[in-house]
């Protein structure tokens, strides 16, 4: 196994009697990399990440952190990697600060004290330290595990939609912290989130399940490339009728917003320019032009609707 790989899976499967809920998933995360783990409801992402965190025991298949088998060295590997997520993973009976106590002490954190308040002024929850976890709105029990996350200093960190819960402020502040921690630390992370902008930003590559299976594994810009369809939106002075004979004759989707503004649907990018030509020569003046290129939303519901791009 390559030194720069961190996490290494392998034809991971998971049966749950008759349904297989994850098939042959293989990927690996490179040291100082953010990868994208993306799929519909039911696409396999939180079977996977139970497994890579130990809750779930694979049917089939290898997990390797480090270039040791996870099986084999759970604790070992366990101690240096960490987990993020919306969904509330604390004791609620016991305070914010009891929590991060306990979880220091598991993690073996060095002076614990110091980094729990630092780590929670960060994420603005020191207010709420003292306050037991079930009295806490769901974007403050967000932040706090995300205090958790980072408190053992991991080498991979974990995060099942982390900023779901999060104003757009905190959101941004931890996508701050996301680019901090690779750029500094040169921390890896495997990063689940339905919001594709957030993936565009921190993600180097993106792995999309569907049915518990890999359909695609690549860059956010290569994936955004396989699609070669665009959109375009027109604001013309003249009359309605020229615009739509002329994209008639051309066998294009269109809608008029308005009377003045006409958007063009599934345009395959090489004939834009004819379009815009052909338009002006039957005497369209065309004032104003928004071409809208596929992004990685596009790709999501291109595998969520049609299983594959």
């Amino acid at each position: 196994m390559r030194e720069d790989i961190v996490l290494s899976v392998s034809n991971l499967s998971k049966q749950f009697g008759p349904t297989r809920a994850v098939s042959d998933v293989t990927f690996s995360i490179k040291k100082g990399s953010v990868m994208g783990l993306l799929g519909a409801n039911g696409a396999g992402k939180t079977t996977t990440i139970q497994m890579l965190v130990g809750v779930t025991t694979p049917t089939s298949g290898e997990i390797t952190y480090f270039g040791h088998d996870f099986k084999k060295d759970k604790a070992l590997c366990l101690s240096r990697i960490n987990f993020a997520s919306a969904y509330n993973m604390l004791q609620g009976r016991i305070s914010v600060w009891e929590n991060l106590i306990v979880f220091s002490h598991l993690y073996h954190v060095p002076n614990y004290k110091k980094k729990i308040l630092e780590l929670c002024d960060f994420f603005e929850v020191t207010e709420y330290l003292h306050k037991r976890v079930w009295y806490l709105s769901a974007g403050q029990k967000t932040r706090v595990n995300l205090v958790k996350s980072l408190l053992n200093d991991p080498e991979l960190i974990l995060m099942d939609e982390p900023t779901a819960s999060l104003d757009p402020d905190i959101a941004d502040k931890t996508l701050s912290l996301i680019e901090r921690l690779k750029k500094e630390r040169n921390l890896s992370i495997l990063y689940t989130s339905h919001n594709m902008d957030e993936i565009t930003r921190i993600c180097d590559d993106v792995v999309f399940l569907g049915e518990g299976r890999v359909v695609a594994h690549d860059t956010p810009l290569n994936l955004t490339k396989r699609i070669k369809k665009t959109t375009m939106k027109l604001i013309f002075d003249s009359k309605k009728q020229l615009v739509s004979q002329t994209l008639n004759d051309v066998k294009c989707e269109y809608v008029f917003q308005n009377d003045n503004t006409v958007l063009i649907s599934h345009v395959d990018e090489k004939l834009v320019p004819n379009i815009i030509f052909k338009l002006s020569k039957n005497n369209v003046w065309i004032t104003d032009i928004e071409i809208q290129k596929p992004d990685l939303e596009d790709v999501f519901l291109q595998i969520t609707r049609k299983g594959n791009i």
